[in-house]
């Protein structure tokens, strides 16, 4: 059995995702629990898959994911780019397909930090007239 994977680390909003994509048929991990074990949510289990389906590869490979912060929502997002650029990386014809979905493109939005003499980030005191 080869041990040979690609690797690649990248993050949304506080979640980092960490991918090792392997080239033989195998179970695939998140947080050494299976997949449908660690989500459970169907949207999120679709989003995590979407870089396998979208390039027909989903039976081809497989993967070890050690994702941490932020939540489950974020988490998926961060593992499916994480996959979608290490699928790039190993075909040019994958990072067309992956390109053209809008799957190598990071979401930079954070949340806003909360600024002195204001209740959160942008909402401030109440002022009154009288």
């Amino acid at each position: 059995m080869n041990n040979r994977y690609d690797f690649s680390i990248w993050k949304r909003k506080t979640a980092t995702a960490q991918v090792k994509l392997f080239e033989w048929n195998k179970e695939s991990t998140i947080n050494w629990k299976k997949v449908w074990e660690y989500i459970n949510r169907p949207d999120l289990f679709e989003i995590v898959f979407s870089p396998l389906k979208i390039c027909k590869v989903k039976d081809n490979f497989f993967f070890e994911i050690e994702v941490s912060g932020s939540w489950v929502s974020a988490q998926a997002q961060a593992i499916r780019h994480s996959l979608a650029r290490v699928l790039a990386w190993k075909q040019d014809t994958f990072r067309k397909i992956l390109k053209s979905a809008w799957f190598l493109t990071r979401d930079a939005r954070v949340v806003e930090r909360k600024k002195p003499g204001k209740h959160k980030a942008r909402k401030g005191i109440q002022w009154s007239k009288r």
